[in-house]
This record gives structure tokens, sequence and C-alpha cells, in this order.
């Protein structure tokens, strides 16, 4: 039992930025071979280059487009679905499209590639892991957030679903459900103290996440050490939901 990944071969979604490529990166550091999806080409050239991944542009809303990837991906032995978006409104300016591109990407794509991956995984014969980055908006109310919220309670409950019904296949199914976590654009978007201090004040530990603090928890579920452990959903926020 340990916590390294030699000879695991892990696809990542949203691996060309934010906390997919910090994620990517960490993996690569304990020894996994890596499949990416992710939009820029560009930065994916520059991945394969860095990490010695196998990279695929993919917009993962194409439901078309993910089966075709899966039709020559190498065996998987795990699987990080975090590719995902947010887009902020109060709930009196909310916007039914809007509803609807958060929910395509953070919950229909999703549940599509863990589909895919689970089918791939299971005529192959490899008992794996997929890792669903949720969020902290899934287990508390953040103003402005009402789709995002809704799309991340839906993926939490996706993890509980996967777990069910691909556990007998010996497939495991976690969420890790980060606060704030500073990426480059998160640090950018917290700048301001009026927006950023009264989120600091409800996080017992007073600071926000970095990416590494929520990839190798990530690193943990996908790895052997995590054996017997399945339908977890992992507050990664410094006791924020502990409110």
């Amino acid at each position: 039992m340990n916590f390294e990944l030699e000879n695991q071969r892990i696809l990542v979604t949203g691996a060309t930025s934010g906390i997919g490529l910090d994620i990517a990166r960490s993996l690569a550091e304990l020894g996994a071979e890596l499949v990416l999806f992710g939009r820029n080409r560009d930065k994916l050239s520059e991945l394969e280059q860095e990490l010695g991944a196998r990279t695929l542009t993919v917009d993962i809303t194409d439901e078309a487009a993910v089966t075709e990837a899966f039709i020559e991906m190498p065996v998987l032995d795990g699987l990080v679905n975090c590719a995902g978006i947010s887009i902020l409104d109060d709930v009196l300016d909310v916007k039914a499209q809007d509803l609807e591109r958060i929910m395509a990407t953070n919950v229909t794509a999703s549940a599509v590639v863990a589909r895919e991956a689970a089918r791939h995984m299971i005529a192959h014969g490899r008992q794996g892991s997929m890792v669903n980055v949720s969020s902290q908006a899934a287990m508390a109310a953040l103003p402005g957030h009402l789709g995002y919220c809704a799309s991340k309670a839906a993926m939490d409950a996706m993890t509980r679903v996967l777990c069910l019904e691909l556990g007998p296949k010996g497939i495991r199914v976690n969420s890790v459900n980060p606060t704030v976590t500073l990426t480059p654009m998160a640090e950018r978007a917290w700048a301001d103290p009026a927006k950023r201090d009264p989120m600091l004040a409800a996080i017992p530990l007073g600071r926000f996440a970095t990416p590494r603090e929520v990839a190798l928890p990530v690193a943990f579920l996908l790895s052997p050490a995590a054996s017997m452990i399945s339908g977890a959903c992992l507050p990664i926020d410094g006791g924020f939901t502990s409110h």
C-alpha cells in the first residue's frame, strides 16, 4: 500500500490551466503516465514535452468527440474529472442559458467522460479509481453562485451513484471539494479585500488553498493507499464547511 502512482495511467480533463494543471504535474511527479484532455492546443503541446504526456484537444461537452477520443485510448487506471466553468449571477439576474452552460460542462460532460472511462476500464479488466473535482460550493451556499453550487452538488450526487454502480467492478469513485484555490486566475479574482476578507474570515485556518494542496489529496485518492475509500466527498477547505 503506497502513495506512489508508478505504472498507473491516468486521464485528466481540464489539464491545461488552474487546478487541473497542478494535478497533472503532481501526478507526473508521483510516477503516473498521463493522458490529458484540454482545449488549449498550444498548452497541451507544452505539456507533452514537460510531462511526457499523451494529449488530446477535446471539447468534453461534445459527446461524440469524447466517445471518439476513447476509441484509441490506451488502457486507463484512473480518471480526474477537473474541467469546469463558473458563471456568476445573483439569483434575480440568473439566466437559463448560463445555467445550461454550467450544467453541460460541470455535470453532463463529466458524466459522459466517467461513462467512457468506466467502460474502457471494464473492457480491459482494470480496477481503477476516479476523482471528481467538486467544490465547497456543493456543501454550502455562496452568494452569486446559484448555477455553480447546483452543478457541484450534482457532481457529488453523481460521485455517489458512480461509487454504487462501479464498486462491484472494482472501480472506486470519490470527490474532492476545495475552497478558493489560488490559481493565477483566482488570485486576480479574489484580490479585492471587500470580496476576499469575508471569505477568509469564514475559513478557520484563515487562508485559501494552494493548487498543490488540492492536487496531493487527489493523488492520494487515486493511489493504492486509498484502496478502501469510495463514495467520499472530501472537503479541502480549511474548515469552511464545518459551520
